[in-house]
């Protein structure tokens, strides 16, 4: 597996000897200063260029990189311009995601407060805050903010009383797993961001709560996944409300919201109702 200094090597000599490469950027993990990253963590490179659409209309250049696995290319819409960025995975294991922008819209990249500057031909990008989180940080809720996320957990939980007592797995799980979970983790984030002054950054979905919040609570929080085992997803949904009682009141009160304990109550109320439920109830 090729070391860093190899990989950016090969990416700076590349973009060195190649006219229409004007400036290199590297951002992401790769230059967060509290992430030790790891055999997995990619290269995220930006190439601002004179002209993008040659790199995606002759791909030769890939080669210049190693033996692919595989490799999947978007094309985004930024600033009323298309840029094209190349996800890759080589044989050595090493992954790098590369994009091709237009030099004159780089300026309207840089907001992302993980960016490095690598190369900077014609001295167009200036100097560079040293990279930080702050992009990334937890931000306050709004009373409104605060409101929706609440109520839309306790809505969508009834989504997956509904998904179990049909029996539609899928459905239960996706409801469970993609849905509830989004709002229980902008719970969590946002008891880890009152605790740090709102200047903390817990990571791509939440993939760094467990380092940030305290065991009982990551421990409570495991306990809202579950298998297949429809009595299983029962007592994790409401492990999930529990969870979300005890945080949601906290938060409500730090931030001078209120929490809706009635809706809490109703709905783990009508929750029990149909858990109760048999297969041939005509009524809730």
């Amino acid at each position: 597996m090729r070391s860093e200094k190899e990989v950016l090597h090969q990416l700076l000599t590349f973009a060195e000897n190649n006219d229409m490469v004007r400036a290199v950027l590297l951002n992401g993990s790769r230059v967060n200063p509290n992430v030790e990253y790891d055999l997995f963590s990619d290269y995220d490179v930006i190439f601002a260029v004179t002209d993008p659409e040659h790199f995606l209309n002759n791909q030769e250049w890939m080669k210049y990189y190693g033996e692919l696995i595989i490799m999947q290319q978007n094309t985004l819409h930024s600033n009323g311009e298309e840029c094209y960025i190349f996800l890759m995975i080589f044989t050595d294991g090493i992954r790098i995601d590369l994009s091709f922008r237009k030099i004159e819209q780089i300026n309207s990249y840089l907001d992302d407060s993980l960016t490095k500057k690598l190369m900077d031909k014609d001295n167009i990008i200036g100097d560079l805050k040293p990279p930080s989180e702050i992009t990334y940080y937890t931000k306050k809720p709004t009373k409104k903010e605060f409101e929706k996320t609440i109520n839309n957990f306790w809505w969508v939980s009834t989504y997956v009383a509904k998904g179990i007592w049909r029996n539609e797995l899928p459905y239960t799980k996706y409801m469970l797993d993609v849905m509830l979970r989004e709002e229980l983790k902008k719970i969590l984030n946002w008891h880890i961001g009152i605790q740090h002054h709102w200047k903390i950054n817990t990571g791509t979905a939440g993939k760094w709560l467990e380092k940030f919040l305290p065991n009982g609570l990551w421990e409570a929080y495991k306990h809202t996944y579950a298998g297949v085992n429809y009595e299983d997803i029962w007592d994790s949904l409401f492990k999930a409300g529990s969870l979300t009682r005890k945080i949601g009141t906290e938060l409500a009160n730090q931030l001078g919201y209120e929490y809706p304990i009635k809706d809490d109550e109703q709905v783990t109320a009508y929750l029990h109702r149909v858990r109760s439920l048999s297969r041939d109830a005509t009524s809730i």
